[in-house]
C-alpha cells in the first residue's frame, strides 16, 4: 500500500504540471500527498516500533520457553526425588516398626522374666524367713532341752523322766509314780518338786504352745475306784487336766496350756509285762507349734 502511494505521487505532479489540473486542485492534491506522506512516515515509525516489539516478544518467549524447559526439568527431578523420599521412608517406616515390635516383643519378655524373678525372690525370702524362724525356735528348743536335762538330770538318772527332742518337737515324758500315788489323779507332793523344776524352764519358753498328755496301761479299772474313773480315759483326762491347772497356777500362760487324754490307746511299750504297764502310765509334757 506504501509503495502505491509513493507512485501515485509523481503522477498527480505530473497532471498539475501539464495543466490537466486547476490551482486548486494541486494544492488540494499536494496538502494530500503531504498528508499521505506524513501518515506514511508515522506508520513507519510505528513499523518500526512493532518489529521492535515484535523481536522482544520473540527473545521473550525463547528465554521463557527455556525456562520454561529447565523448570519442568526441575518439577520432574523434583518427583523422581520425592518418589526417592517417600519409598526411603516407607522403607524407613517398615524397618522402625518392625524394630519397635521387635523391641516390645523384647520389653514384654523381659517384664515376665521381671515378674517372675520377682515371684521367685520372694518365695526363697519367705523360705528364708521361714527357715530362719525355724532355726531360732529349733535353737530354742535346743536350749530348752538342755536345761531340762541339766534340771531334771537326777529324775531321768532314776528312769522317773525322759525327755527327747525331734524335730523341734520337745517331749518331757514322766511316769505316774512319779506324781501320782496308784488310782489317784491328784499331783502328790513329791510330784510337785518335780514339775516345779519343768515350770522353772517352760516360764521362759514364749512362742511354744504346751501340750500336758494323759496315758495309761489297758487294765481296766474297777472296784470303788471305777465309780470316779469308769475308764482310763477319765483317769488320763484328770490326770492331764490336774498338771495343767498346776502349771497354769505357776504363772504359765493358760492360753499356751492344752489337756489332753489318750487314755491306753497311745502305747509305748507292749502291755503284756509289768515294766511294759509301767512305761505306758505317764504324763507326757510336749511343746508344739503355737496355733
Amino acid at each position: 500500500m506504501k509503495r502505491n502511494l509513493l507512485f501515485c505521487l509523481p503522477v498527480l505532479v505530473c497532471f498539475a504540471l501539464s495543466g490537466c489540473v486547476t490551482s486548486g486542485t494541486y494544492q488540494k492534491k499536494e496538502l494530500e500527498a503531504r498528508n499521505l506522506d506524513k501518515s506514511l512516515q508515522e506508520q513507519r515509525g510505528q513499523y518500526n516500533i512493532l518489529l521492535g516489539e515484535n523481536d522482544q516478544l520473540k527473545n521473550d518467549i525463547k528465554r521463557l520457553t527455556a525456562e520454561l524447559a529447565s523448570m519442568t526439568g526441575e518439577r520432574n527431578a523434583l518427583a523422581t526425588d520425592k518418589k526417592g523420599l517417600e519409598e526411603t521412608l516407607k522403607s524407613t517406616s517398615d524397618a522402625k516398626n518392625q524394630k519397635i515390635g521387635e523391641l516390645s516383643q523384647k520389653v514384654g519378655d523381659l517384664t515376665q522374666k521381671t515378674t517372675d524373678l520377682e515371684a521367685e525372690n520372694k518365695r526363697l525370702k519367705d523360705e528364708v524367713a521361714r527357715l530362719q524362724k525355724q532355726k531360732e525356735e529349733v535353737q530354742q528348743t535346743s536350749k530348752t532341752y538342755g536345761d531340762l536335762l541339766e534340771q531334771m538330770k537326777g529324775e531321768i538318772a532314776k528312769g522317773q523322766v525322759t525327755i527327747s527332742e525331734l524335730k523341734g518337737k520337745l517331749t518331757v515324758n514322766m511316769v505316774d509314780s512319779v506324781l501320782f500315788d496308784s488310782g489317784k489323779a491328784e499331783v502328790k507332793p513329791e510330784g510337785l518338786v518335780v514339775l516345779q523344776k519343768v515350770v522353772d524352764i517352760l516360764k521362759n519358753v514364749k512362742d511354744k504352745a504346751v501340750r500336758i498328755e494323759g496315758h495309761t496301761d489297758n487294765v481296766q479299772i474297777v472296784g470303788q475306784l471305777a465309780k470316779r474313773y469308769p475308764t482310763n480315759w477319765e483317769l488320763s483326762a484328770a490326770r492331764a487336766i490336774n498338771v495343767t491347772r498346776y502349771l497354769q497356777q505357776q504363772g504359765l500362760d493358760p492360753a499356751l496350756l492344752g489337756a489332753v487324754a489318750y487314755g491306753e490307746f497311745k502305747p509305748v511299750a507292749p502291755n503284756d509285762t509289768d515294766e511294759g504297764r509301767a512305761k505306758n502310765r505317764r504324763i507326757e509334757i510336749v511343746l508344739v507349734a503355737k496355733e
